[in-house]
C-alpha cells in the first residue's frame, strides 16, 4: 500500500500552523509539525497523531537537521514567522534583520531542503504564508512588510524556475487573523494609542473586508486548497484572504 503524502508545517505549534496541521491530518496526510518550541509541537503532535521536529528556521544547521529527520516531503507549508511593531525611525537594525531571517530567509532555507526531492519526483507543493502586509504598506510594521513583500517575490521567482518540473509554489496573504500574534498586536496598539484592547481588536477587524477577524481554520482551508490540483492554476501567485 502506498504511503500517504507527507506535509511539513513550520510554525506549527499554534495559530494558523496548528490549524493547518490538524486539517491536513484530517485529510489523510502524514504530518510533521516544526517549531522552535518543542513543548507546543509535541503536545499537538501527540493529540493528532503527527510527528514533532524542533527547528529554528533562520539557522541553516537547524533546518538541515530538521529536514533530515523529517524525510521526503510532498507539501511544505512555510508558516513560521514573527512580527514586532515600531516606527521606522525607532526600528533597531537587529529587529529588522530578525524579521528578514525568520520570515524570508527561513522560507528560503526550508524550500531548499525539499526542492531536490520534489523536482526528482516530478511533483510537490510549497505554500508560503505571507500576509496582507506583503501587498500593502502598513504603519509601524515596516520590517514585517518588507519581509512579507520579499516572500511574495521569492514565491514568484521560485515558481518560474520549478513550475515546469511539476512543483507548484504559491503564497497566501491573510488579513488580520484571530491568533495569539494578533492579540499581542492589540495589546501594543492599546498601549501606544491609548485605546482599550477591545477597541484595538475592533479596529483590526474593520481592516478586513468582512469587518471581522479571520479564523485560523479559514486560513488553513485556503492553504489546503492551494495544495490540491485545483490550486495549480495559481502557480507563482498570491491568494489574498480577508474574510
Amino acid at each position: 500500500m502506498p504511503k500517504a503524502p507527507h506535509v511539513v508545517v513550520t510554525g506549527g505549534g499554534r495559530g494558523i500552523g496548528a490549524a493547518t496541521a490538524r486539517l491536513f491530518k484530517e485529510k489523510g496526510y502524514r504530518v510533521t509539525i516544526m517549531a522552535r518550541s518543542r513543548n507546543q509541537i509535541e503536545s499537538l503532535a501527540d493529540e493528532i497523531g503527527a510527528y514533532a521536529v524542533r527547528v529554528d528556521v533562520g539557522d541553516p544547521a537547524s533546518v538541515e537537521a530538521a529536514f533530515m529527520a523529517a524525510g521526503p516531503v510532498d507539501v511544505l507549508v512555510n508558516n513560521a514567522g514573527m512580527v514586532r511593531s515600531s516606527r521606522v525611525m525607532k526600528t533597531d537594525v537587529r529587529v529588522w534583520e530578525e524579521h528578514l531571517k525568520v520570515n524570508l530567509t527561513g522560507s528560503f532555507l526550508c524550500a531548499l531542503k525539499v526542492l531536490p526531492g520534489m523536482v526528482s519526483r516530478g511533483r510537490g507543493r510549497i505554500i508560503n504564508v505571507a500576509s496582507i502586509a506583503g501587498v500593502q504598506g502598513l504603519p509601524y510594521l515596516a520590517a514585517y512588510c518588507a519581509s512579507k513583500h520579499g516572500l511574495i517575490g521569492f514565491t514568484r521567482a521560485l515558481a518560474t524556475e520549478v513550475g515546469d518540473s511539476g512543483v507548484f509554489v504559491n503564497a497566501i496573504c491573510p488579513g488580520y487573523v484571530d491568533t495569539a500574534m494578533t492579540r499581542e498586536a492589540c495589546e501594543l496598539i492599546a498601549e501606544r494609542a491609548e485605546k482599550s484592547e477591545e477597541e484595538a481588536r475592533s479596529y483590526l477587524a474593520s481592516e478586513n473586508a468582512s469587518g471581522k477577524l479571520l479564523t485560523a481554520s479559514e486560513v488553513a482551508e485556503s492553504i489546503y486548497w492551494l495544495s490540491t490540483q485545483e490550486g495549480e492554476v495559481n502557480n507563482g501567485g498570491y491568494h489574498t484572504l480577508e474574510g
